[in-house]
């Protein structure tokens, strides 16, 4: 049985227990809010749909933070209230999470989690393993989108990674890139590649709906040890003495966290630009 808890009961929360049910990921979804009530609201109406949608899982509400004990995987999303955390209480939100479930994977799911990440890691001692951020893939799904409309394509036939610290520091490596298979720089003029480049940062940050599949993609990958890529922030490696930026990076996921880091291939002006982006 996979035991998921999220701690966020607000948009993107509700819309990922409702992925992660949907699409049978997980089999036990815990909502935690400071919020009880809307909490085990949501988790009622979404208990109420699983009839029509035909889906088993066990959904709950609480208000009780310590019910992330025993889940494989939670997810940090958006809290009820119309107030976003301070970046003070993110951190003290992640290690009370740490301490209850210290064997758990932590899926921070906000695209303004890339700070918070590297934080954690650098002054918390968190395991950058075990704590990574999913909004990339939410980017990773826009820029597909916007090549497949380039290419008068579907955005299931494109394949592509992004890398860097959006918006500002987006690296594509276009190379590496295919659609239904085939290069993409064979269809698309450098010209064509410097456009999509400039409006890539067009889709940052990725609305809620986009925010919450992205979420749900990764879990999926880690519970059930696909090994498929997913793009996430990663906080970076400070053990060489050299101190650097949490960056997206494409990643393999399983139970115990990232598997592997998989950067492509890049030429000398994406392999430059990376490392702009990472540079603290």
């Amino acid at each position: 049985m996979t035991r998921v808890a999220i701690v966020g009961g607000g948009e993107t929360g509700s819309l990922l227990a409702h992925v992660l049910a949907r699409r049978h990921i997980a089999s036990d979804i815990c909502l935690i809010d400071d919020n009880g009530r809307a909490a085990e609201g949501k988790a009622l109406d979404l208990t109420q749909a699983a009839p029509i949608e035909r889906f088993a899982a066990a959904i709950s509400g609480s208000a009780d933070l310590s019910l992330v004990a025993g889940a494989q995987v939670v997810a940090v999303a958006d809290p009820f209230a119309a107030n976003p955390r301070h970046v003070d209480n993110a951190l003290l939100l992640l290690k009370r999470i740490r301490d209850f479930a210290p064997a758990a994977l932590i899926v921070c799911t906000s695209a303004a989690d890339c700070d918070v990440i590297g934080r954690a890691v650098r002054e918390q001692h968190a395991s950058r393993s075990r704590l990574i951020g999913s909004a990339p893939e939410a980017l990773v799904g826009g820029v597909r989108a916007l090549a497949a409309i380039e290419l008068a394509a579907a955005p299931s036939d494109i394949s592509l990674s992004v890398l860097g610290v959006p918006p500002d520091h987006i690296v594509i490596p276009w190379e590496d890139a295919t659609v239904r298979g085939l290069s993409m720089i064979r269809f698309l003029s450098e010209s064509a590649r410097r456009r999509l480049d400039a409006r890539a940062a067009a889709v940052w940050p990725p609305g809620p709906y986009a925010l919450a599949a992205a979420a749900g993609k990764v879990i999926d990958a880690a519970v059930a040890g696909l090994r498929r890529l997913v793009a996430c922030f990663i906080a970076p490696d400070d053990s060489a003495g050299l101190r650097a930026r949490t960056a997206a990076l494409p990643v393999r996921v399983g139970p115990a966290g990232v598997l592997e880091i998989a950067v492509p291939e890049l030429n000398a002006r994406e392999r430059v630009r990376l490392e702009n982006a990472m540079m603290l």
